[in-house]
């Protein structure tokens, strides 16, 4: 079973998340069926992250127009930055996971898993109004938060910034499609998408240029993945190694009291090839050898388990070098199609260019051919008009 993800841009309309107004595409009778998971004023979210900073910040200031007095009513007014950012995120569409069909509650549970952990997951970006609403066509959720830094060098040392919260979340922009956002949304689909495999859903990419990116960026993400847990594996397995090694080390360099068993005093017994020994001499003679025996087999022991983990690091050596070898593959086809991505981009515009040029030489001909006719005393919209109406008798 597959379904498609939608990662959208959100209006930001907490009214209508929080239904405090229905709008026309909304089902009153299935409300009770949403689910609130967070519900805060977002005064007291700024309040919380900014009031010490501003306060720092007014502090250093010699000048009174310099000081901020409301950090809110500051951002609100910016041009830069907006107090918060929305995203909303579906699975399906209404025909195939419609709130009637048999896949909905599924889906529900699903944006539910995948809210829960998107605090923990993004902690740059401070949840203050998150909804799931099941009385639209379709299941899905909306997070309202504030992105914001710390740290900062400019302005107050923990101020509202959306480019430089996801940056510190590790997504940095590049190309003009693979924003920031772009780059974030995209990772938080696949978070959600890994949520619904659990639950027997399948994420069906469609096969636009922009997807097909997404899914080798993912593949390139999940060999990235498997080559540092491999990498973490060897270091725990040659740190096992070491261990053994001293252990070994340590067991070989034991050596048993020669003292005690070159004082060994032997006695011949009479009428016989036997020999005699005392009681201690006989206790220190059988406690060596017994610590030889010990120390023997310990250190068979430690040899084998020393080359099993030499055996599984080389095996392991092998599958990482295997696994950088497919990532640098997908880093060069995705440099490759984003390249041609861009050329065909550019030759789209440039081709557009020229149709635009063309049609406005062609109205400007056009133009001056009617200014022409009209010269003659021929006015082309009358003759037409005239042709129209002998055509209609």
């Amino acid at each position: 079973m597959k379904r498609t993800i939608s990662a959208m841009v959100g209006k930001g309309s907490l009214n209508h998340n929080s239904r405090e107004f229905y709008a026309s595409n909304v089902d009153p009778s299935r409300s009770h069926l949403n689910i609130e998971f967070c519900r805060e004023d977002i005064r007291d979210v700024y309040h919380e992250l900014f009031d010490d900073a501003q306060e720092r910040f007014n502090a250093k200031q010699t000048r009174n127009d310099r000081r901020i007095e409301d950090y809110y009513e500051k951002i609100c007014s910016s041009k830069q930055e907006k107090p918060f950012h929305e995203i909303v995120l579906q699975i399906g569409n209404k025909d195939d996971t419609g709130i009637h069909t048999e896949l909905a509650e599924t889906a529900k549970q699903c944006l539910i898993q995948y809210a829960n952990g998107f605090q923990a997951r993004n902690p740059t970006l401070r949840v203050f109004w998150s909804h799931l609403h099941m009385d639209e066509a379709t299941p899905h959720i909306h997070i309202d938060f504030v992105p914001y830094i710390t740290g900062s060098k400019r302005s107050m040392d923990t101020r509202v910034s959306l480019k430089q919260a996801l940056a510190q979340l590790g997504f940095k922009g590049g190309t003009r499609s693979a924003t920031e956002w772009n780059q974030w949304a995209q990772s938080e689909k696949q978070v959600l998408a890994e949520i619904m495999l659990e639950h027997g859903i399948e994420w069906e990419l469609l096969g636009t240029h922009e997807e097909h990116l997404s899914v080798l960026d993912y593949k390139k993400q999940e060999r990235a993945k498997e080559v540092r847990a491999l990498d973490t594996t060897i270091a725990e397995k040659k740190t096992q190694v070491d261990e053994i090694e001293q252990t070994l080390q340590s067991v070989q360099q034991q050596a048993v009291d020669l003292d005690k068993i070159e004082n060994v005093s032997v006695k011949k017994a009479l009428l016989s090839d036997k020999v005699t020994l005392s009681r201690s001499d006989f206790e220190n003679l059988l406690n060596a050898a017994k610590q030889y025996v010990v120390y023997r087999r310990q250190d068979d022991r430690l040899q084998g388990l020393l080359d099993a983990a030499n055996a599984k690091i080389k095996q392991l050596e092998g599958v990482v070098s295997e696994l950088k070898q497919k990532v640098s593959k997908l880093v060069s086809e995705l440099g490759n199609i984003e390249f041609w991505h861009t050329q065909e981009l550019n030759e789209a515009k440039s081709e557009s260019r020229e149709v635009r040029r063309e049609n406005l030489i062609l109205k400007r001909e056009q133009k001056g051919l009617m200014s022409l006719l009209r010269r003659h005393g021929i006015d082309p919209v009358k003759e037409q008009t005239c042709e129209q109406e002998r055509d209609e008798r």
